[in-house]
């Protein structure tokens, strides 16, 4: 099974991730996984990510959700974009537990 193959199953199960930025504790985030991307919603009502910004390499850890072993560990760049409308709407619907405002939206190209 090739990474990716295995990051696909991994990140279509977990609604959360750990992402470690460099000089920064690695800090566990809710994150959405579509169109083949990691797409994280920070500032605003949502979480924050000390030290990520466009362009900082980061390193992404995903753990099982049922038995929380270590599944997966890979780099990543961050890029900070502006969704489109669709992948807007699906990271507002993700967040069940609260009014999702962010300020900044990441995709994080895995490596």
């Amino acid at each position: 099974m090739e990474i990716s193959q295995v990051l696909d199953a991994a990140l279509r199960k977990a609604a959360a991730i750990w992402v470690a930025v460099p000089g920064h504790p690695p800090k566990l985030v809710w994150a959405l996984w579509r169109q083949n991307t990691i797409w994280l919603a920070v500032g605003g009502t949502e979480q924050e990510v000390p030290g990520l910004a466009d362009g900082v390499a980061v390193r992404v850890t995903v753990r099982s959700p049922s038995t929380h072993s270590h599944l997966l560990e890979t780099p990543a760049t961050a890029r900070l974009t502006e969704p489109d409308e669709e992948t807007a709407l699906a990271l507002r619907t993700a967040r069940l537990n609260t009014t999702p405002q962010w300020e900044s939206v990441y995709r994080l190209e895995v490596a």
